[in-house]
């Protein structure tokens, strides 16, 4: 389980990279070799040394793990898993955070029933993957207008030498917000696992998570999420990196530090307040906002529109997958 948990991790970070370093790619910031790997140490950074209450929502925010069993968990990282491959595949950013969580939903129900959600926190956890991107959108657009106005007397070339440079750190920025809200993720889905099968057997689980510290997410769990998803931004999503360095809107210096410095702050405080977003929604929304703020007709809204009927589907989607997963593993066990 914790080997596919982390092929999970591995596939957030191949498919998120491509929103993180697609702005600075494509405007020339930096070769996409040297984009990836900034990105990649950012991102084991964030992951281990900026918190963890993403990772404490997943064991005991928004279902109650002691009336789990492990098949749950099962069911959610396969569910999740299988349609972050589909969208790599298909080069279109998908939100894995909707999908774990649309995955963990499905199998919940299926398996005990709404009495085992904690639904006032679900409820918050979706209303905030509702609003972050329209908040991109809004910061893009707001940002992307404040660098016209201030770095309107420049040279052109002088604009877009020094924005150059700006994106490097925000792209700095962007990839230790998404480290440790991305990484958490998976943090808390294997804690959750510990949490369950310590409760079944305390002895046999005491040498990798003692139950008795009360929730925790230990080091060992943190260094292997860490590691997973940098690795998988070292790999890459090139189609998703095409899809939003170019795809979207024909991006310049200005607007990729605007989108990459508006996705940072809002990735970063709903981490800090332990609520998982979609970074692929974010980054994606902040470019849509600082392409509208240059010029509204300029935005492939077909591309757009593409990206938006994927984020609405995957939700439902994995709820059903995950439910039918659980199902079948459950039948499998009961017949073994």
């Amino acid at each position: 389980m914790i080997i596919l948990a982390l092929a999970f991790e591995f596939t957030c970070g191949f498919n998120d990279s491509g929103g993180i370093v697609a702005t600075m790619v494509f405007t020339g910031a930096l070769e996409p070799r040297w984009a990836l790997i900034l990105a990649a140490f950012f991102e084991f950074t964030g992951a281990i040394f900026l918190g963890t209450a993403v990772a404490e929502t997943f064991t005991q925010g928004i279902i109650k793990a002691v009336e789990l069993d492990i098949n749950v968990v099962w069911a959610a990282l396969l569910s999740a898993l299988g349609w972050n491959v589909l969208a790599g595949y298909r080069g279109v950013p998908s939100s894995s955070t909707h999908a774990i969580i649309g995955g963990l939903m499905g199998a919940v129900l299926i398996s005990i029933g709404y009495e085992a959600v904690i639904w006032w926190k679900i409820i918050e956890v979706l209303l905030v993957l509702i609003f972050s991107p329209i908040l991109g959108i809004v910061f893009g657009f707001l940002l992307t207008k404040m660098t016209h106005k201030l770095f309107g007397s420049f040279s052109p070339k002088t604009v877009r030498r020094n924005f150059l440079r700006y994106q490097i750190a925000s792209s700095a920025a962007l990839s230790l917000s998404h480290g440790t809200n991305d990484a958490q993720k998976t943090m808390g889905v294997i804690t959750l696992a510990l949490i369950i099968l310590y409760h079944q057997n305390p002895e046999a689980m005491r040498f990798f998570y003692d139950g008795g510290s009360g929730s925790y997410i230990p080091i060992w769990v943190k260094i292997s999420c860490a590691s997973a998803i940098s690795l998988g931004v070292l790999t890459g999503g090139f189609r998703i990196m095409k899809t939003l360095g170019g795809g979207i809107y024909k991006i310049r210096s200005v607007h990729g530090f605007s989108a990459q410095t508006s996705s940072a702050v809002i990735i970063y405080l709903s981490a800090l307040l332990g609520f998982p977003v979609s970074t692929t929604q974010v980054v994606s929304s902040s470019i849509v906002g600082a392409g509208t703020a240059e010029r509204a007709n300029a935005v492939r809204w077909e591309v757009v529109g593409n990206i938006l009927a994927t984020w609405l589907i995957t939700v439902p989607s994995t709820v059903v997958i995950g439910a039918g997963i659980y199902l079948l593993i459950d039948t499998i066990c009961e017949h073994l």
